[in-house]
């Protein structure tokens, strides 16, 4: 598959998995899964047919890893990004002193009033790395790094899961645990 159809099946799978699966027809379980025969029929019902080889190149080749299948292969889903009502089922997982995340400097004024907020999703997305938030918040414009010190939210009570692709979830960040790098 070319690689400017991979990316359009990556959009179109994650504006239906993870915002939208009404629009197709299609259902989610409480915790995001859909079964892949009822979404290969509902991309196809629409007008947008994906196979289940280009599904599962796509699960397998993203390189965000932003959709994972079940053990049987017969469910799939966004790993994180929800928009909508979901439980990932992510158990509370003890992250390393620091994460990292991508902004821009226009928001800098909020985040600091207010630190981060979830905004549209159900949590904050943190980084593993500083190359990683640097992706993420070039997606926006020039990026601006916050580092996060995550051993000092978890002393204070706060709980991060990290998502199947080593995405890192918290329900905010205060701003006193932001610093600007």
């Amino acid at each position: 598959m070319d690689e400017r159809r991979l990316v359009k099946i990556s959009k179109y799978l994650s504006k239906h998995l993870r915002h939208q699966p009404e629009r197709i027809g299609l259902t989610l379980d409480p915790a995001g899964w859909a079964k892949v025969e009822d979404l290969l029929r509902a991309t196809a019902d629409h007008r947008f047919p994906i196979t289940r080889d280009e599904l599962d190149q796509v699960v397998a080749a993203n390189d965000k890893q932003r959709f994972a299948f079940d053990d049987t292969g017969e469910h799939v889903r966004a790993s994180q990004g929800h928009s909508i009502p979901i439980d990932l089922g992510l158990p509370v997982t003890q992250p390393p002193p620091v994460l990292y995340h991508g902004t821009v400097a226009r928001s800098l004024p909020d985040i600091r009033r207010d630190g981060l907020r979830p905004m549209r999703r159900h949590a904050v997305h943190l980084s593993p790395d500083k190359e990683t938030a640097t992706r993420v918040g070039s997606r926006r414009g020039r990026p601006v790094i916050l580092c996060v010190q995550t051993a000092r939210m978890t002393a204070a009570g706060h709980e991060f899961r990290v998502s199947a692709n080593g995405v890192w979830l918290v329900d905010a960040v205060p701003p006193e645990f932001i610093t600007i790098l």
